[in-house]
């Protein structure tokens, strides 16, 4: 009686390992099989961010208290969210706010209200844009990046690719995580599948964790300095009750306006050094 027990044991474990085996090779066939998932195609790929800005090409200018931001935006990879960031900027929706979050030179958010919210009250339609990802726009230092609000739908709607992910009118900056260390370094290099994006990363500074996670909408191109100096400013030691880590000084954004790229921008223009070095850097890293 005891051996037939043991081989009914045995039995069991196998048809739960069975099942387990199977759940996994339907699930990866699903995630693999679905178009809602984003990959990127590094042979088809395209850092726009890199490329010149042409002449006429919608930007914001982005005074805050530490300085001038001015910044080219991407209306043809993230079309809802320039269209609604363009909408709240003629209002006059971010003037005399405040930067609500800054980390570890990373990034900082800001953007109106700390809870996103157009007037007191809490949620907004404004809080439910669709994220747009775009394998030609990466999380570069500079990079304006619209913030995750909310990820509708569990496990089975992300299983089925059916889970939709909202941005709303608040938006980070981008500064850089810290690539001094050799070994990071290589480990980056080696799994980033691009030589000419893993350079540019390391040449121009960045969030990569972030890439691919959420909408870049647009790039500084001038004021640089300004967004690093925003992003490495001292943040307060706990959370405040909204959840968010603001610098110990006040930073305000004092006032945003819309414009077009120029000829005075094509002389502000801080990328112009940066890209030049990166064929560069790319060309050291392979020999």
């Amino acid at each position: 009686m005891r051996r037939k027990n043991k081989k009914l044991s045995a039995l069991g474990i196998f048809l739960i390992l069975a099942a387990v085996v199977s759940f996994i090779v339907f699930y990866l066939s699903v995630l693999l099989a679905n178009p809602s998932y984003h990959y990127v195609d590094t042979d088809t790929m395209e850092l726009v961010q890199t490329q010149e800005i042409p002449e006429g090409a919608g930007t914001v200018i982005i005074t805050t208290s530490l300085g001038e931001i001015r910044a080219v935006l991407y209306p043809e990879y993230a079309p809802e969210t320039v269209a609604q960031f363009r909408r709240l900027v003629a209002s006059g929706y971010y003037d005399g706010t405040s930067v609500f979050e800054t980390k570890e030179d990373a990034y900082c958010i800001a953007g109106g209200r700390a809870d996103g919210s157009l007037a007191e009250g809490g949620r907004i339609e404004q809080e439910h844009v669709p994220q747009e990802l775009s394998q030609d726009l990466w999380t570069f230092r500079g990079a304006l990046c619209a913030m995750t609000t909310e990820r509708e739908g569990g496990f089975f709607k992300r299983l089925f690719g059916q889970q939709r992910i909202y941005t709303g009118t608040r938006f980070l900056m981008l500064g850089s995580v810290d690539f001094s260390d050799p070994a990071f370094v290589e480990e980056f290099r080696n799994a980033t599948g691009s030589g000419e994006l893993a350079e540019t990363f390391l040449t121009w500074g960045g969030v990569p964790n972030f890439a691919q996670q959420m909408t870049v909408f647009g790039q500084t191109y001038a004021g640089l300095d300004v967004v690093e100096a925003i992003c490495g400013a001292e943040a307060v030691a706990e959370t405040n009750a909204a959840g968010f880590t603001p610098p110990v000084e006040d930073i305000r954004i004092e006032k945003m306006e819309l414009s077009t790229y120029g000829a005075e921008d094509a002389e502000l223009n801080e990328l112009t050094a940066i890209i030049e070095a990166i064929p560069e850097a790319t060309e050291a890293a392979t020999e």
